[in-house]
């Protein structure tokens, strides 16, 4: 029996083989979210310094890929072994093996929820190649939530790319017909972005940032635009709730940002999932 033919027919199979890319995927993507503010950062200090006339002064190299991951205390190379998503912080009892500093519980978060999300995906979409489309839209989703939770910066560098591949995958009907993903697209940009110009305008504040109405497109892009209620409502609901809860709990000054990018995640990752059922049951209401 073939591998394709075992992920065909054996679904267990197939949910454990896609649980553990996942798990490998958000190793990964602990190293998108801790590396890509930096480079951003470094880029725009460049920028500035281009712009003052001053001499730009040579910097270690820094992408995804390098240098080697390394313990941000002692600077210790992260071995092979020590990379093994969730074993190794288990292992390791979440310090390092050198210092013995705390390793931020974040990493085992990520490659966790990477893990268990795309094992769902497994589950819910099955062998084909909307899960692969799935895990691009999740992934990114996972990335975009801790780096906006991290610095509040949504990077162009991931919406841009994903808005793009949203609306080629719906070249073939992927989740939704181009029609309505290209509206879509459109819509989730400009509505936050007449909320933040009413609110600006009112209040003489800014309530969100420009990457909000990014990833609002995208994921109009991915799922039409009659996904955009729901994901506006849910997002806002959410961030409602958990916002005066931080004020409450937390004693969190009202004029504190918080981020809504995480929302809009949360939104997104429902919209995939079931939003059509949701729609369904909303239409059906009303």
């Amino acid at each position: 029996m073939s591998l394709i033919t075992l992920l065909q027919t054996s679904t267990v199979f197939f949910i454990l083989l896609c649980t553990i890319i996942g798990l490998v995927a958000g190793s990964f993507l602990n190293v998108i979210i801790f590396r890509l503010p930096k480079m951003m950062e470094r880029e725009w200090n460049q920028q500035c310094s281009e712009l003052r006339g001053e001499t730009i002064k040579p910097l270690p190299a820094l992408s995804l890929t390098k240098p080697l991951s390394e313990c941000s205390h002692c600077e210790h190379k992260i071995t092979v072994l020590e990379s093994i998503p969730i074993i190794s912080y288990l292992a390791l009892k979440g310090r390092c093996s050198q210092c013995k500093i705390p390793i931020p519980r974040r990493y085992p978060i990520v490659e966790a929820l990477t893990g268990m999300i795309s094992g769902f995906i497994a589950w819910h979409f099955g062998y084909g190649f909307i899960t692969v489309a799935a895990f691009i839209f999740a992934w990114s989703m996972v990335a975009l939530a801790f780096i906006d939770l991290n610095t509040q910066l949504l990077p162009n560098e991931i919406t841009f790319p994903l808005l793009w591949i949203g609306l080629l995958i719906n070249l073939g009907n992927g989740f939704t017909d181009i029609s309505s993903a290209v509206i879509g697209a459109a819509s989730g940009y400009l509505s936050l972005w007449l909320i933040y110009w009413c609110f600006k305008i009112t209040t003489g504040k800014e309530g969100m940032g420009y990457g909000d109405f990014k990833l609002l497109a995208v994921i109009g892009a991915w799922f039409g635009w009659k996904m955009l209620p729901l994901v506006i409502l849910l997002s806002s609901l959410a961030g409602a709730v958990i916002g005066i809860g931080l004020i409450i709990i937390a004693k969190h000054k009202r004029d504190t940002p918080i981020p809504f990018g995480p929302y809009l995640v949360g939104g997104g990752l429902i919209a995939l999932f079931w939003g059509d059922q949701l729609n369904r049951t909303y239409l059906n209401l009303l």
